[in-house]
């Protein structure tokens, strides 16, 4: 299976600029996992155990705003596309809850695995914890962006009623 993986479907971000090696013993420790339309694959504030890629179907992300409000976040529809990266940062809880909205399947990596293959190798930690990074401020870019779109239509709207 390991062979499949690394030639049919992308690692994602996560695992970008990894070298065969590294990217083979990463394809050790994936395990293939289905999901059925209206599974939830994660609960927000649940352990957070594993990193998933999804390889075919969607995943709706979805926060909870109060009692049982829940606020759609994102969709993830495009294979190789990362949920879960909570479990390589303590106190690793999911931040979100997952849900699957498609029928399809995800590749998945128990933390335990991930973390321990990291430390054996601090190259491929480090690669793997920078690009993280990365993600996560190009994230709080787009973020910082929308609530000065946010912000710039409350003013006007604000500026309308007085």
């Amino acid at each position: 299976m390991g062979e499949v993986i690394l030639m049919d479907l992308p690692l994602g971000y996560l695992f970008e600029g990894l070298n065969e090696d590294q990217l083979e013993r990463i394809i050790t420790i994936v395990r293939e996992v289905s999901m059925e339309d209206g599974e939830v694959i994660f609960r927000e504030g649940g352990e957070s155990a594993a990193v998933y890629i999804l390889r075919k179907g969607a995943v709706e992300l979805i926060t909870l705003v109060e009692n049982d409000f829940e606020l759609p976040i994102a969709t993830l529809r495009k294979p190789g596309e990362i949920v879960g990266t909570s479990a390589l940062v303590p106190p690793y809880q999911y931040s979100l809850t997952a849900r699957c909205t498609e029928k399809g399947t995800l590749l998945s990596i128990e933390r335990s695995a991930l973390l321990e293959a990291m430390s054996e190798d601090r190259d491929l930690g480090y690669i793997v914890m920078t690009n993280l990074a990365r993600y996560f401020f190009d994230k709080l870019k787009e973020t910082r962006q929308e609530l000065r779109i946010h912000f710039q239509n409350f003013k006007a709207l604000f500026i309308q009623v007085h």
